[in-house]
């Protein structure tokens, strides 16, 4: 045998034998998650706690790293372009910034369902469309009045692809033409409703449970098909007299393509081991989300459904790709 062919020969039999020890020793440092949005909206709280949460578990620091913008496309690139060894992980609304991205932008700088190896599915949630809490308006019929009554049918806001997707496609269902105000972060979003400068706004559940308990906000309906458990009084957009609509998003982990199984593995089994907890059951109920079950192969059959079925509500609500 020529000697270049024995060096890859014995080259291949030592990644062999040295890869499995390096799944096994796993971690051995800091582990960073990224976010895909700003501080303090739902996604960072959510991720902080699982953060901190999976560091407890294996006796490592995990850097919670916000990398916000683009609907959360420069989160999502810089992970589909770390190394791919575990130490860069994302919890992530991926029914928006990937399944829903697909038909949201023109071109996408990562491939959703090639860059990424799924590891599992965490929650699944509904957008809460709201309005101030000082607003007379307080269900969607008098909500859809009012905004027909104003120039422009009015405005509302968002910061997500799924808030889009869930307004744009109320409007589509009522005959609306409100006008849409993207945010890059919750505060803004809030001061300008508070303010009056926007009728009302579409925010996942997380940001906006607090400020409905408290009563600044006032829930109108959610997006999902059932009712959530954090929030058993606010009807589905359904029940609220809005036809043929479903829009329930989901949040799962993923970490860079080409990561060893054995890493997803133990990443998987440690989430689950979270998950099953009852602090995460009541903590999952804060942030307005439900429990969703279901492995990498799961997730990526979900994933691969979602980039047709929101392709096509995309397409019903009018959305020019960006």
């Amino acid at each position: 045998m020529p000697f270049y062919a024995c060096l890859v020969a014995l080259s291949t039999v030592v990644l062999l034998a040295f890869s499995p020890a390096r799944a096994q020793d796993y971690p051995t440092r800091e582990i960073h998650s990224i976010v895909n949005f700003p501080p303090g909206t739902g996604m960072d709280i959510m991720n902080r706690w699982y953060g901190a949460k999976l560091s407890e578990l294996v006796g490592k620091p995990v850097i919670v790293e916000n990398k916000p913008g683009a609907l959360g496309n420069i989160a999502s690139e810089y992970v589909a372009r770390s190394k791919p060894d575990g130490y860069t992980i994302m919890i992530t609304p991926a029914s928006s910034t990937l399944a829903t991205a697909v038909s949201t932008f023109k071109k996408l700088p990562f491939d959703p369902v090639k860059d990424f190896a799924p590891v599992m599915l965490i929650s699944k949630l509904g957008f809460v469309l709201v309005v101030d809490g000082k607003s007379p308006v307080n269900n969607i019929a008098e909500l859809t009045v009012a905004l027909k009554q104003k120039p422009g049918n009015g405005a509302y806001g968002t910061g997500a692809n799924t808030g889009i997707v869930a307004a744009e496609l109320y409007k589509v269902r009522t005959g609306l033409e409100t006008n849409q105000v993207l945010y890059k972060g919750i505060y803004e979003n809030l001061l300008d409703l508070y303010g009056g400068q926007i009728d009302f706004a579409t925010l996942d559940p997380t940001a906006a449970f607090e400020p409905i308990r408290t009563g600044k906000l006032k829930a109108l309906a959610v997006s999902s098909g059932t009712r959530l458990g954090s929030f058993p009084d606010v009807p589905t957009m359904q029940e609220a007299g809005i036809p043929d609509y479903d829009i329930s998003p989901w949040i799962g982990l993923v970490v860079p393509a080409g990561t060893p199984q054995p890493i997803i593995d133990k990443l998987a089994a440690w989430h689950r081991q979270i998950n099953s907890t009852e602090d995460a059951k009541k903590t999952l109920l804060q942030f307005g989300m439900d429990p969703l079950d279901g492995d990498g192969a799961a997730m990526t059959a979900l994933l691969k459904r979602d980039i047709l079925r929101w392709g096509e509500f995309v397409k019903l609500a009018k959305i020019q790709p960006q």
